[in-house]
Formats: C-alpha cells, structure tokens, sequence
C-alpha cells in the first residue's frame, strides 16, 4: 500500500469505520487514476504578489441576446486583463434559487448563462475559481427526485429525520425551520434543510455521496479550474446532539481532499468558506493539511466599523492578533462579496453597543440584516446585506462627501494585508444599492447582487465624472503598483503599528527583505500628520512614495496625511539580508 493509500485508508476508517474500508479506499484510487492526465509538476509556489481575484457571477455582465458568460469574458478582456490574475465565478450551473447555490445539476453549466466553451473561453487568460456546493443540493435536482421516488442513487443521499426530533443543538446560519417536510412516495418525510427549504443537505454518512462529490470537483479541475472552494463546507456532517458545525468529520473530509488534490493536482488551491469567528474560521487550516487558503471573514466588519468611527484602534488590534499562518497556507482577503457583511466574526472583538450601531448605520444607508436562530431559541444578527459602496456614503454621524475616498480606503486596506485580495465587481464598479432586486426576488442579498447592462457601464465607464469609473480607475491603478511589489507577496512579513487611532498602519516585508513597504490608511475625516520618525525603525528612511500622493515635508520629519487617504511607502533599511 502506497504512503497515499494508507493516508486515504485512515481517513475513511475515521469517517466510515473498517467495514467496506478498503473498498472505499479502491473507489477513490480510481478516481484518483481516472483523472491521472490532469497531474502536472508540482509549482514552486502556490500564488505571488501578482495574485489578485475577482469574485462575479456568470450574469453579472449582461447584454439582449448575448449569452452572459460571452459578455463576462468581452468585459473581462477589455478591462480587466491587467489588473486580475484570478475569475472567481460563482455558481453557474442550472438552479432553482439563492443565485446559484441551490444547485440542480453539478456537471452542466446553465444553458441561460452560457456553455462549458465559454467557460473555457474566460480560462485562456485568467485562472478560474470554481464552486463545490458541497453541503446541499436543490430539490429540483435528479438526487432528490429520486429521493422523492425512492429510487437509488439519491434516495441514500439526504437525511431523513422524524418531525419532533430535538435539534435545538444545532448551529445554523438562518432562522427557517431546520426540517421541512417533503411529499414522497413513502408519505410525508422530513429532511434537513441548514439553510432554506430548497436547499435540502447531503448525507455523507453515506459513502457514495462523497464519492460522487469528489468525481464532481476533479471534473471541475479537468476543465481548468485552478482553485476550488468548498461552499457552506462547515455544516457538511451532521450527528445528533452536537453542533453540527465544524464537526471532526467535516475537518476529515477536507482533509481527505486535499490528500486527493495533492496527488492528481498538486497545482491547485483548496479554499474554505466559513462565515464564523477567527478561531472557529482558521481551524480549516488543520496543521497545514486541510485548506491552503480561508476567507479572511473578519476584515469586512472589522474595516466597515473603523470607516464608521473613524477610529482604526480596534481594526488595528485585530490584526495584530492574527495567528500565525501553517507553511504552505494564506487568507483571501475581501471586503464585499456576494453575501452580505458578516456578523459572527467580530464576536467578541468589538463592544456590543458598536455592533448594533454599525448594523443600525447600514441600514440608514439603504441595507438590511439577516437574523439567524441561536441554539436557545432566540434571533440575533447574522450578516448586513448591502452594496459597501452605499455602506460607505457615510460615517455613523450620517452622509458627508468622502464616499468615494473613504470606499478606496476600504479597499487599500485590503490590498495592502498578507494575503491574496479579492475584489466583488460590484466594489470594483462601485454599485449601489439594488432594491429594485431586492423587490423582484424576496431575498435581502439581492441588493448587492445586480445586474449590469454592459453598454450602461460601459458608458458610466467611460464618463470620467461618474463614481464608477473614478473607483475602477483609481483600484485598477492601484492593483497594477500592487503586483509589482514583491513585500505585497501573500507570504511576505506583516507587521502592524498602532501610532494614531486614526491611522491604520501595515509594514510588508518582501520574502527576500530587498523591499519594505509601509501602508498607512487613514479612517477619518481629518487631517493627521504623523512624524516620520516615530513610523520607521532604526535605520529606515523613505525613497519612494509607491501611490505618488503622500505629502512629506522637505525635511522628511513629518507625513501629513488627508482625510480617508491612504500612502504606500517603500523605505530603505538595514537588514535585507538578515531576518528581520
């Protein structure tokens, strides 16, 4: 038995027990040797500072009569090419709702959105990153009908419960009843359903579903993706009487992928997406054997309340209590997504009253929140739902005049922290608030999930007056300085300094000490000055100005930084060939 086999053979043991094991075990090497033409050398390293993604459904770009992945990919050569090394497209194959991630079928892509050529199409010049929605599977799908029908494959796919049984336990993530009965041949049944009643939770306690799931994520890297993310992946195992979140049997199956990529597809990245707090979120970096990469969840919240307060002291001791990362293993880094702004992971970081005001100035702004079900029966807040470029029209005292610097701000923050950034096209578009969709659908994340008519931003593109094209130009400006700086390399030091609570300051250093760059971002509305040589070390001294903005008194003593701006500076220094 090879080193690979005997891995896989303990994880299925834990998982299943010894019965069947080593079947199981033959039935994932035969996937591993269906798909054996994929294998390539292994890379010297996983990503650069040249990484960026951007994160888009297929139908974000629209136009009459044009399939929208053509329209995507026509965007995404015509503004893109040099700013985004990474497409993160979100679900695209046929579903029933949630915009995608309620899937129907997991090997087709939508036939309203497109075809796996036009898929292809986006992949010859950019990386891709493909959803597994590993956790549930629409009702509409041919599992669950033949779960309906008592038929094999699907009818052992789902988990089946008795109406009363006590889930009281359980996490979740929505306030909807955790059972909803379903009309089958069998008479009326209950499944579980974590998130909503058309989103019915696949049962891996049956082998045969997670072998069907890990057939399903090699096909997705057999037609180019280069990163896979591992939807809801939290929730995935369930047993009665616990949390059902984050189980060791969750943390197994990842684990178990991973050992699968590493053999058939060394090159590509294994990310978790867990909207919770910091601990309960980089578990998924296991001892460097589960995910290579985790949403860094707490920056989004963490930067909307220092942007609302104009105070970055506690965004400041947050980050420097950001444990230390496994080799091998990084964060992607975002402010906005197609989810809204989560809750959870700033539980405990920041004052409760200051919670409750960030989420009652979001939806002075135009946002709504989502509650969830808390285990004793209770609702609390569980994301704001709204476009961060309407979050941002604002502090908490109300409007004012720096939207649009205060929402690059935002986003320098984020291009500035270790990791790789991901930036949702509609904060590199800056779109507003979409209530119209929020109307049209029912659902509260529609508001950040609009729909472009391509000549419309193409227009509001080209008209240098409007706020979308000052935001795509000036992020498209400061994404290209980015990648040329080797300390903005995912795995380059980070320091953080806490000098003025209204600065956010970051120190980079390259993976080789030749670069050091400071990023200082300043949350508020006033002026700071700030002198220099309380924000060096011993023997540093500033040669460059990386954005070309900052203003440094002749005698480089003092930085005088203006309201919501943000400088990268590269200094000089005395140790590039020793540690730092």
């Amino acid at each position: 038995m090879t080193p690979f086999e005997q891995r896989v053979l303990e994880r299925v043991r834990f998982l299943y027990g010894d019965d069947e094991s080593e079947v199981i075990v033959e039935r994932i090497c035969d996937l591993v040797r269906r798909y054996a033409s994929l294998t390539k050398e292994r890379p010297d390293s996983l990503w650069t500072e040249k990484d960026a993604f951007l994160i888009t459904y297929a139908d974000s770009i629209i136009k009459d009569a044009e399939r929208p992945l053509v329209m995507l990919q026509q965007f995404l050569s015509e503004y893109c090419r040099d700013i985004f090394t990474t497409i993160h497209i979100l679900p695209f194959f046929p579903f029933s709702s949630d915009d995608g991630f309620s899937v129907i079928d997991y090997r087709e892509v939508n036939p309203e959105f497109g075809t796996w050529d036009d898929v292809r199409s986006i992949n010859e010049n950019f990386d891709l990153m493909i959803d597994l929605v590993i956790n549930h599977a629409s009702r509409e799908s041919v599992w669950f009908m033949d779960f309906v029908n008592d038929q094999p494959p699907g009818r052992d796919f789902f988990i089946e419960q008795d109406k009363e049984t006590d889930v009281s336990m359980v996490v979740r993530p929505r306030n909807t009843p955790l059972l909803v009965p379903v009309h089958t041949r069998r008479g009326v049944r209950h499944v579980w359903a974590t998130f909503s009643e058309d989103q019915i939770d696949l049962n891996f306690k049956n082998p045969s579903m997670l072998l069907e799931l890990i057939d399903i994520f090699l096909s997705y890297v057999a037609v180019g993706a280069r990163f896979l993310r591992l939807d809801a992946i939290a929730y995935l195992w369930k047993s009665l009487g616990t949390s059902c979140i984050h189980l060791p049997q969750t943390h197994e199956v990842v684990k178990l992928m991973r050992d699968v990529l590493e053999r058939v597809a060394p090159e590509v990245v294994l990310i978790t997406e867990t909207n919770v707090p910091v601990e309960e979120n980089i578990s998924y970096f296991g001892m460097g054997d589960e995910a290579h990469m985790v949403y860094q969840f707490g920056l989004p919240p963490m930067v909307l309340h220092a942007l609302y307060r104009g105070n970055a002291a506690y965004l400041t001791s947050w980050a420097q209590q950001i444990p230390p990362l496994p080799p091998g293993c990084t964060y992607l880094n975002f402010t906005a997504s197609h989810d809204g702004i989560g809750v959870r992971p700033v539980e405990n970081l920041l004052p409760a009253n200051e919670v409750e005001e960030m989420i009652d100035t979001v939806r002075r702004y135009g946002g709504f929140v989502t509650m969830k079900t808390n285990t004793d029966g209770t609702e609390s807040p569980y994301e704001m739902n709204v476009s961060l470029f309407d979050a941002l029209m604002g502090s908490r005292r109300g409007p004012d005049e720096w939207q649009i610097p205060r929402f690059i701000c935002s986003q320098v923050i984020m291009l500035s922290m270790r990791g790789i950034p991901a930036v949702y096209i509609h904060s590199l578009t800056a779109t507003p608030n979409d209530v119209a969709n929020v109307e049209r659908t029912g659902r509260m994340r529609s508001i950040n999930r609009t729909r472009w008519l391509f000549d419309d931003l193409e227009t509001r593109l080209a008209n240098s007056n409007t706020p979308n094209a000052e935001v795509f130009d000036t992020l498209s400006r400061l994404l290209q300085i980015r990648k040329q700086q080797p300390a903005f390399h995912p795995d380059a030091g980070q320091t953080v300094k806490s000098l003025n609570k209204a600065l956010f300051i970051i120190k980079r250093v390259s993976l080789d000490r030749a670069q050091v760059v400071y990023a200082l971002c300043n949350v508020s509305a006033v002026n700071i000055e700030l002198a220099v040589s309380d924000l060096l070390d011993d023997g540093e001294q500033v040669i460059a100005d990386l954005m070309g903005e900052s203003s440094i008194s002749e005698a480089q003593d003092m930085l005088k930084i203006l309201p919501y701006q943000c400088v990268w500076l590269q200094v000089s220094h005395p140790y590039k060939d020793t540690a730092e």
